[in-house]
């Protein structure tokens, strides 16, 4: 499933922000916005990425439910990728911006209908046809992730960290500490 060819990028953008304070796209992350690195480190496995959620300046998909919670960017961002000839994506939180390649490639290398941790519906690789039908705007992201059928793939600690991503200033000081 890593083949550039196949998997387009979707990073979600549309929360409230409520604990960080202020957009956390926005938040500096050693010099550059946390949308800047999410979308950096996307393209180095994606074909092309796209943002729900806002616009950035990047490429991006109208979230036509603002406000509904992140599966409604996922099924903004699906259709939009699949128009694009995509099969499958991966879908980034963009609170998560210390992510690594080598922490997606644990995903990536899953075939069947995709990969997410165990402990954690995001980062996730899924195929498209493998999201629900029946799927809807405001359901919790782990409901769409159980019932796509993907695999649940152990997560080791240090990717557990940067996966989690920062909710707050605390959080980010933290991930930004050695």
């Amino acid at each position: 499933m890593a083949s550039e060819n196949v998997i387009g990028g979707l990073i979600l953008a549309g929360g409230a922000s409520r604990r960080m304070g202020r957009d956390k796209a926005l938040v500096d992350w050693d010099g550059r916005r946390a949308i800047d690195r999410v979308f950096e480190l996307a393209g180095q496995v994606c074909g092309e990425v796209l943002v729900s959620g806002g616009d950035y300046g990047l490429p991006f998909v109208a979230d036509p439910h603002p406000g509904a919670g992140p599966v409604a960017g996922v099924l903004a961002g699906a259709p939009a990728l699949q128009a694009r000839g995509y099969s499958a994506m991966l879908v980034l939180a963009v609170d998560a911006p210390t992510l690594r390649v080598s922490d997606l490639q644990l995903l990536l290398d899953e075939g069947g209908a995709g990969a997410a941790f165990e402990t954690l519906p995001l980062p996730l690789v899924v195929r498209i046809d493998a999201l629900p039908a029946n799927a809807e705007n405001d359901w919790p992201l782990r409901r769409l992730v159980e019932r796509s059928g993907v695999k649940a793939v152990a997560c080791p600690d240090d990717v557990l960290r940067r996966a989690r991503g920062a909710n707050d200033a605390d959080e980010q000081a933290r991930l930004l500490t050695p």
